[in-house]
């Protein structure tokens, strides 16, 4: 999908801050306010110059300073209280942003996730929507406070001069054409820099998911050099953006002062030949710095939009990635009896060719379905198509006699369980990734579903058994030990559908028993699709499914697969694909 244009990118960062115009409307009044003390400083100098010192009027000396001192406080109160009202303000809006982009990556397909690394989204997410952040802080607070300054500033100067103020401006040209130049050509380097960011946190994320792979294939000083080219890369993209940053702000400070300049110079001028009175020409110069002071800001705030232009790019692309489709509303039947028929299903990744052709089966209610075959048979694609994980692009798959897209999806996943070969823990308790599948469940029943998943007795000598912290990824806790409270997951949520993919694979004989076990239970008066490559997991299904290729290829009871000799026999016989250990 192609992204919006950076103008249109901006409009929708600041599109965020119209969810709250009172803050908005209360941080535009302090900061108008703030902005209209400033004058009083510049005033009070002519005043006492003109008027006290060399009119005389000493009795007004005290006030005046009193004013001044007034103006002080006040602006300084009113910047107070709108730093304040503008944090609030902008993390509301941070809040909506995070808000939004999580939604959306929660709605979009697996699909969009397998083209992406997980570093990157991390990346749009923390820190592009961080950068996104400062444009909201300093485009509305600094560069409003700015606008509002200049324009109070040369209001006072051409009220007092216009000729004078007339030579504050001479710079502006020059300060107008450094900006366009800087900003036209900001888009490539800053959008240099964030990817070289993604592409550092993308190799990071692997290598600490990895750490024990790069150990135990000794790879740590290849993997460091890795890891410096990556670095290097973003070092190069980051001193671009400051080197062009290094000619513009001196370059653009240098014009203001030449401005000074002028204004001093036509100033003194028209002063020796009477033309303007000294405590004018004292208070412009004081002005000038009030003047000059929030172009500069306009300037630094020129390279947070731009940096806040390439990272909004990158969050927006999220927000404009098409979400899973699911136009399912018709509700799932309950009771439900679990028939399942998969008729002429076919189905392939994107636009690669079918891994899936023609598949017909039926699963009656209650019955355990075992898929066997080579890696690459097609056996997961099948289960996702279940979970409508993917869509296929041929054929149909009914639940009880109803196509499952007529389901909504999520109505569709609360009556299917998942057992995966890879057991995901959360980074939590075990109470916490036990109630995943039942957020209610009571103590009780939390240790029901362990002693029906042979967990118990494990959990039981955790240092704080059910509040123990299984740490990222159930890291703490041996693979076997993970897959059982998968299984007392899965038994908790209690689905009248149940897909085991591998559940007993990489474990050892006895603790393979014992998930056995947990399994038969979990089983019981479910339909069920297993994928295994162990001969006990299996040899009891109602009906075992052959696939490869794509392609179911032999169809039946463990027994008379055996005797057609054909691949299951073959897949028994010892080829290391499906065996009793």
């Amino acid at each position: 999908m192609s992204s919006a244009p950076s103008p249109r990118i901006l409009a929708r960062v600041f599109a965020y801050l119209h969810r709250y115009p009172l803050l908005a409307a209360a941080t535009l009044l302090c900061a108008l306010g703030a902005s209209v003390m400033v004058i009083i400083f510049p005033v009070v100098t002519q005043r006492i110059i003109d008027d006290v010192l060399r009119g005389g009027k000493t009795e007004a000396l005290w006030p005046m300073i009193a004013l001044a001192a007034f103006g002080f406080f006040a602006q300084d109160g009113l910047n107070t209280l709108r730093i304040l009202l503008n944090n609030t303000f902008e993390q509301r809006v941070l809040y909506d942003l995070r808000s939004d982009l999580y939604g959306r990556l929660q709605s979009l397909p697996l699909t969009w996730f397998d083209h992406r690394a997980t570093g990157d989204i991390m990346t749009r997410v923390v820190e592009d929507v961080g950068s996104v952040e400062r444009v909201l802080i300093d485009g509305v607070e600094q560069g409003a406070v700015a606008i509002l300054q200049v324009a109070v500033v040369l209001g006072l100067m051409l009220w007092w001069s216009p000729a004078l103020a007339l030579c504050a401006v001479t710079p502006v040209p020059f300060l107008v054409a450094g900006a366009l130049a800087y900003t036209f050509t900001a888009g490539k380097r800053y959008g240099a820099q964030r990817r070289a960011a993604s592409d550092l946190n993308s190799l990071l994320h692997d290598n600490l998911d990895g750490i024990r792979q790069i150990k135990g294939y000794a790879r740590e000083s290849a993997e460091h050099g890795r890891f410096n080219t990556a670095s290097e890369k973003l070092r190069q993209a980051t001193l671009v953006v400051m080197r062009a940053w290094a000619l513009y702000n001196p370059g653009m400070n240098f014009f203001s002062s030449m401005g000074s300049l002028v204004v001093l110079g036509y100033g003194g001028w028209a002063a020796l030949q009477g033309k303007l009175d000294l405590g004018v020409l004292v208070a412009f110069l004081v002005l000038v710095r009030f003047l000059y002071e929030p172009v500069g800001r306009l300037h630094q705030l020129n390279q947070i939009i731009q940096a806040g232009r390439a990272a909004g790019k990158r969050v927006f692309d999220i927000l404009d990635a098409t979400p899973e489709p699911d136009a399912g509303h018709t509700p799932v039947p309950s009771p439900l009896r679990g028939e399942i028929k998969f008729e002429n299903i076919r189905f392939a990744y994107g636009d690669g060719p079918d891994v899936l052709h023609e598949i017909n089966l039926t699963a009656r209610p209650g019955e355990t379905v075992a898929l066997v075959g080579p890696t690459g048979a097609g056996k997961s694609s099948l289960v996702g198509l279940l979970m409508r994980f993917y869509e296929s692009t041929g054929g149909q798959i009914t639940l009880d006699g109803q196509d499952i897209r007529d389901f909504a999806k999520k109505d569709l996943r609360r009556v299917v369980g998942l057992v995966s070969q890879e057991s995901f823990l959360f980074n939590g308790t075990v109470a916490d990734n036990l109630r995943f599948g039942k957020p209610d469940a009571t103590v009780e029943e939390l240790w029901t579903a362990l002693r029906a998943a042979n967990a118990a007795s494990f959990v039981e000598k955790l240092p704080k058994q059910l509040d123990t912290e299984v740490g990222e990824r159930g890291v703490r806790l041996s693979v076997g030990e993970k897959q059982r409270i998968s299984i007392a997951r899965a038994l908790l949520k209690d689905p009248p559908v149940l897909l085991l993919d591998e559940a007993t694979a990489s474990v050892d004989n006895t603790t393979e028993k014992l998930i056995q076990q947990a399994l038969d239970r979990l089983l019981q008066k479910r339909t069920s699709f297993v994928i295994a490559h162990r001969l006990s997991t299996v040899r009891h299904a109602d009906q075992i499914l052959v696939l490869d290729q794509g392609r179911i290829v032999e169809q039946g009871k463990h027994e008379e697969l055996l005797q057609k000799g054909g691949l299951y026999a073959r897949l028994c016989a010892g080829t290391g694909l499906l065996n009793e250990s």
